[in-house]
Formats: C-alpha cells, structure tokens, sequence
C-alpha cells in the first residue's frame, strides 16, 4: 500500500524531497518512534483495547512468545532432533504462529500509517498547499487507521485462551419474574424471546423451540429453544443472567394504573454437550409422563405426550411437550437435561478459578442482573461494561444493535482473559502496572 503512495510522490516535483527522505525513514522507524505511539493509532470507542497493547506487561508477554516462536523454529532445523522432540516442537511452532503473524501485521500497519501520516503533515505545512493531495492522503490515513484497529483487536484474539465451548450450540431459555400482576413481566419475556429470535434469523442460525408455556394478554411464562449454528455459545454466553424492563404497559391489568412499572425476567444460556461428554445412568432418572396444556389450562393434547424427566442425584429437572410424540418430547427433554448437567458441573469449575477482574464482565450467574430496558426513556444500559445505546424498539428487534453490544461484551471479556494470562506469566511487572494505573 505505501509503495503506491511512494511511486506517487516521486512524481511530484514539489515534495520530491519530502519523498527521498521518507524512503529513509522506513527502516528506521521503530527505533524513531517508540512502540507505544505505534499502537495509539486507533479509534476513541476503542481505546480499552489500546490500553491493553500498550501494557508493559502485556508486551513483553508478546515479546516472550514472539522469541519462543523464533527458538522454536530454529531447533526445528537441527538435524539430530528425536522424532518426539520434533513432534512436540513443531505442535508448539503452529501454536505460536498465529500470535506472530498477527503481531507482524499490526506492525507493518502501524509503520505504514506512520509513514502517511508523516507525508501528511509534511504536504499541510509546504508553502503551497496541494487539496487534492491532502485529501488523498486523508483518506489514506482512515484506511490505515480503521485496518490498524482491526488487526489490533485480532491480536488480541489470538492470545486469548479459546473458550472449548464457544462453538457449540446452546440451550437458550427464558423465564417471566415476579412482580404485582405478572403481565408486564410476562409481556416483556415474550418480547425478549422475540429479540432472541431476532438474532437468530439475522445471524443465519437455527432457532427449535423446545417448550412455550403462553401468558395471557400475549405474554410468556417460559420458553426453551435449541440455538445451533456457528459460535452461537461465544455470541451468546453473555446474555444469561436478569433483564430488568422499565415502562408504562400497554395492555393487561397493570396497564389500567398508568405509570411507569418495573418488571424482570430471566434469561439462561447453557452449552449444549457433546453425546460423549455427559453419561447418565438410567437408574438416576425418574421418567414422568402428562398431558400437554396450553395458555388458560385449556388441553392441547389428548394423550399423555409431555414428558418431564427428574435427575435424582441432583434434583434437576427438563421437561418438554412441544410435540405430540412422547418419544421425540423424551429425547428433548434428555437434551434439555444433560445441557443443564453440564452448566452445573462447569459452575462449580468456573467458581473455583474466579477472580476479581472476571467479575467485571460477569459470572453468567442467573440471579445477576445484567441489563436494563427503559422503554419511556428510549434506553437500554447493560451494567456490566457501563454501556448504553437508544432506539429501544430497533434494538429489540434483536439485529445490528443487539450484535453491537454483544460485541463490545465479547472485546472487554477478552481484554480481562488476556490480562489474567499476563499476570500468570509476569505477577510482579502485571500488579505494578495495576498500581500505577490506578495511581494516575
């Protein structure tokens, strides 16, 4: 890319000069320019993931890896390496190579925004100015800007740990909570269910509903649906948790009152397992059948279809009776049961290695309310990461602003996993530069 502009400015007789010296400044520049003003080229709504780059700690975790990579590989060309020595090291060369190459990416943007930005400056402060030039340069420097900030964030990817779970499919339920009437959170579930839908369709996924218990004036008691697709878990491990809804109803008896109420409801995001990770031993279960109801206790079904299955050992229970078969409502129900299994069971992982910085994003614990929806206000505020965007009704369509947002949770729960990692390999440099942080 800079090429095309050096080629440019030596056709110019009037910064000739200007182009003769940057071709000089290019194998110079890290040493010119200090590292930290190279990872500075980004935009504001981004400058958490800035900071982090320019991290002492943090780059001389890179540093480290980025020696190892270059050890690796020269051990690998020894000749009289063991064929198990040459396994284990060339598995940790393909482990490194992605951490180098993203970094080697961000350094030659950075060099090559560094550049323009310098011709830049040169052609606005030349006697005659060149309008045309400056603002071929201009948009040269949002290029290189909008690429820098990308590469930085897929840096950042690749050092963090890969969650084994995020590519799986998930088990996604929603629940009303409890308030003076019920309907606006009920209301508001079927809503939330609606958003989640939403997402499903504008990312391409599967949406299954497993169970839909109805509300009256429209509203939702419960719901359970299966999410497959790709990632669905990374994009969506972050919404479990209670979403508070603010507003004045528009139907059902808390409508009459007028005034603005406060309701919440319950949303539980659980990775569904693989067959093989979860083993259940027949005797552990208690196996109940019944018949299907639907809203106002009315029989949708005239046989005993539902099915609903208890797991003695640990009193957890799934049931389903969305279909008119008892085999199939089984075998969801079993689905249902094993993905519950498996959130237990990495609950109980997860609160043994929690720290103070995980707590930041968030536990996923379903008693933690994380998000609040003001419809009078036009305002949704997610309290984890202090964010809050407006057009409510856009946003519970469950398309482009839901994903913003996600997206920022997922940005700010891979800063935290990689300063975790930092502090591991580097304890006393990673507590001085929090001390110093919280100096300043």
């Amino acid at each position: 890319m800079i090429l095309r502009w050096t080629c440019f400015w030596k056709s110019c007789v009037r910064i000739h000069d200007v182009a003769v010296k940057m071709t000089g400044i290019r194998g110079k520049l890290l040493v010119c320019c200090s590292q930290n003003h190279i990872l500075q080229l980004s935009r504001t709504n981004h400058q958490t993931i800035l900071d982090l780059l320019k991290n002492e700690a943090v780059q001389k975790y890179i540093q480290r890896l980025t020696d190892e990579y270059k050890l690796v590989t020269c051990t690998l060309e020894n000749l009289n390496l063991s064929e198990s020595d040459r396994r284990h090291f060339h598995q940790r060369r393909v482990e490194l190579l992605p951490v180098v190459n993203a970094f080697m990416r961000t350094v030659h943007a950075a060099k090559d925004l560094q550049e323009v930005e310098t011709i830049l400056q040169s052609t606005v402060d030349a006697p005659t100015q060149d309008e045309q030039m400056v603002e071929l340069l201009r948009e040269e420097q949002t290029e290189l800007n909008r690429r820098v900030d990308d590469l930085n964030k897929e840096l950042i990817q690749t050092l963090v740990p890969v969650d084994e779970n995020d590519g799986s499919d998930v088990i996604l339920e929603v629940a009303s909570g409890r308030t003076t009437g019920g309907d606006i959170c009920q209301q508001f579930t079927r809503e939330v269910f609606d958003m989640y839908e939403g997402f499903a369709s504008y990312k391409n996924w599967n949406f299954d509903v497993l169970n839909y218990t109805p509300a009256d004036y429209g509203g939702l008691h419960h719901a359970a649906v299966r999410v497959s697709g790709e990632a669905v878990y990374r994009w969506l491990k972050f919404e479990g948790g209670t979403h508070r809804v603010q507003r004045i109803p528009e139907v059902g008896l808390s409508s009459r009152m007028q005034r603005i109420h406060t309701g919440t409801m319950m949303v539980i995001v659980l990775p569904q397992p693989r067959e093989v990770d979860i083993q259940i031993d027949p005797k552990d279960l208690r196996i109940d059948t019944f018949r299907s109801k639907g809203a106002g206790g009315q029989s949708v079904n005239t046989t005993d279809s539902a099915v609903r299955i208890v797991h003695l050992p640990t009193g957890i229970v799934a049931e389903c009776q969305q279909s008119r078969s008892q085999l199939q409502n089984k075998d969801t129900a079993m689905q249902v049961l094993k993905a519950r299994l498996n959130q237990s069971i990495m609950g109980k992982q997860t609160a043994e290695r929690d720290t103070a910085r995980k707590q930041q994003v968030g536990t996923r614990a379903q008693a933690e309310r994380i998000r609040s929806y003001n419809f009078s206000q036009d305002r949704v505020t997610d309290h984890r990461i202090s964010y809050m965007t407006r057009d409510i009704k856009e946003f519970m369509r469950g398309g482009e602003e839901l994903e913003e947002l996600i997206s920022v949770l997922l940005e700010h729960s891979d800063r935290e996993a990689l300063l975790e990692l930092v502090e591991a390999s580097h304890p006393k440099l990673a507590k001085q530069q929090t001390t110093d942080k919280e100096g300043d």
